[in-house]
């Protein structure tokens, strides 16, 4: 299996939309996609963008993806890379994709003198967890995560 990892373009939104659907159907949120083939391509390619997105590829057939973007820490007082998207189509899973992308962001998180590489699962994802571990990744568990969305962030710009 020749495993190929390459930056994603416009032309790859209807496979990343898709990988998309497949990771929120896989973590029972499949109803909270709002996103469309032309929001992504105006998000991820178009002007001002920053998310960047990579392809994993198996012999020219693509077979997951990963998003990210930079973040910043104060208390490093350097940017680190976010995680925001991984996933392997389930028939390439354990061959080696996943480590692949892993180790290919982890190169970018040097490249770009990131302090941090940093990514959220979901509590009951016990295959991705093992996976994170096995890599040398750890949990932070002293911190929720907390989040506004939709008209929970017009409520309070307007309060």
């Amino acid at each position: 299996m020749s495993i190929t990892i390459r930056s994603a373009n416009a032309e790859d939104v209807p496979q990343i939309f898709q990988f998309i659907c497949d990771l929120a159907e896989y973590e029972k949120a499949l109803h909270e996609v709002k996103c469309t083939p032309q929001t992504l391509v105006d998000s991820l390619f178009g002007p001002g963008t920053v998310a960047y997105t990579l392809m994993v590829e198996e012999n020219g057939r693509s077979i997951g993806y990963a998003i990210y973007f930079f973040n910043y820490s104060t208390w490093l007082a350097a940017k680190g890379l976010y995680l925001e998207d991984l996933y392997v189509d389930p028939e390439f899973r354990g061959k080696g994709a996943g480590i692949k992308l892993m180790k290919h962001l982890a190169k970018e998180t040097i490249a770009q003198g990131c302090r941090r590489f940093e990514w959220s699962v979901l509590d009951w994802n016990t295959p991705s967890i093992e996976f994170y571990e096995a890599i040398g990744a750890q949990s932070q568990d002293e911190w929720l995560g907390y989040r506004l969305e939709g008209e929970s962030i017009g409520q309070l710009a307007n309060s």
